[in-house]
């Protein structure tokens, strides 16, 4: 991909989708060096109503989508995720979170990327490395 990508054209493809819409994403940043999300906290995030931690599934999530739109600025789309680890360091509570994401290694078929979560206070929550696949789409 040649053309670069400026923030509102990547957050204008990310968010045609409903799940990407719901988790109120916003696009911050978007470079070589990767990309900055947040996502706007949300009540249904809870999974513990008496201690109100968000869901794992919500920071897992926001790890493999982050890692996959890193790679945006080089395939101009989001790819399909192949393998994917993530580690949580503490619980998520509520409040906006915001994700970074960067290529590790980019392939012709393969690509690596990682993300970290962390939360209003700049503290570390999850983060991940995933494997996508790069590979352009057959016509």
């Amino acid at each position: 991909m040649t053309e670069k990508l400026t923030p509102a054209a990547v957050e204008a493809m990310l968010t045609r989708g409903p799940f990407h819409q719901w988790l109120g994403l916003r696009v911050q940043k978007v470079d070589e060096e990767g990309i900055e999300l947040t996502a706007t906290w949300r009540e249904e995030w809870v999974v513990n109503p008496d201690r109100r931690y968000t869901h794992g599934g919500i920071l897992a999530a926001l790890v493999d989508l982050t890692a996959d739109w890193a790679l945006v600025a080089h395939t101009g789309r989001g790819v399909p995720t192949i393998d994917m680890r993530v580690d949580y360091h503490r619980a998520a509570m509520p409040g906006d979170l915001t994700a970074k994401g960067r290529i590790v290694k980019r392939g012709g078929q393969f690509s690596v990327a990682e993300a970290s979560v962390y939360d209003k206070d700049g503290a570390l929550l999850a983060s991940g490395r995933g494997v996508y696949l790069t590979a352009p789409p057959k016509a």
